[in-house]
């Protein structure tokens, strides 16, 4: 309570500096006085700004409207490839080369479906030297894909030492093994290079 009209008075000057401004216009080339906002906090701040309509169905219908364009964006560019609107997970050129690398060879995961269906089939069959066969067909694809994944995995992060010293290069390996495992035409993004082409 006491002293407390001194305090009023010197913030009563302070609000009347800051109403007043500047009496000259910002230099553009000046520090700002803050740092500079994320991407992403940045693009969230433009959407809550493009979407206060004020209007709860309207703001929906217009985010269901954003989100299907974003969606269609995403769509096309995983099919061609275009790096501006793929996901985050399969952006960047590390991620690019390790799907440039997988795709430019065969691989034994790639065929696990198509294996893992006749393999089915096989062991339905009521027959003990067929459902044998089965099972040892299971063991031989499955130790064959864990020594090509090994193989791989040697092979690629070789390459991305020798081609990205200096970048990030986390999940790389581990991205590339999980895209062996889908079937040639069923991998999104979809495959840039030719078999046998040098990524």
């Amino acid at each position: 309570m006491f002293g407390s009209r001194s305090s009023k008075e010197e913030k009563a000057s302070a609000t009347e500096k800051v109403s007043a401004g500047p009496s000259q216009p910002r230099d553009p080339q000046a520090p700002k006085g803050r740092p500079t906002p994320k991407r992403a906090v940045a693009q969230s701040q433009r959407k809550a700004v493009v979407a206060s309509t004020g209007n709860r169905k309207e703001d929906a219908r217009r985010a269901r409207e954003r989100r299907r364009e974003e969606m269609a964006r995403q769509r096309e560019a995983l099919a061609n490839g275009d790096e501006r609107y793929l996901p985050t997970r399969d952006k960047g050129p590390v991620r690019r080369f390790v799907r440039d690398f997988v795709d430019s060879r065969y691989s034994v995961a790639e065929m696990f479906l198509p294996l893992a269906v006749i393999i089915l089939v096989l062991s339905m069959i009521r027959v003990n030297s067929i459902q044998t066969v089965a099972l040892t067909l299971w063991l031989v694809v499955i130790v064959l894909i864990v020594l090509d994944s090994i193989g791989l995995a040697f092979r690629l992060r070789k390459a991305l030492n020798e081609r990205f010293p200096n970048e990030p290069r986390r999940g790389a390996v581990a991205y590339g093994l999980m895209r062996t495992l889908q079937m040639r035409r069923l991998r999104l993004p979809k495959p840039q290079v030719k078999r046998g082409e040098r990524p």
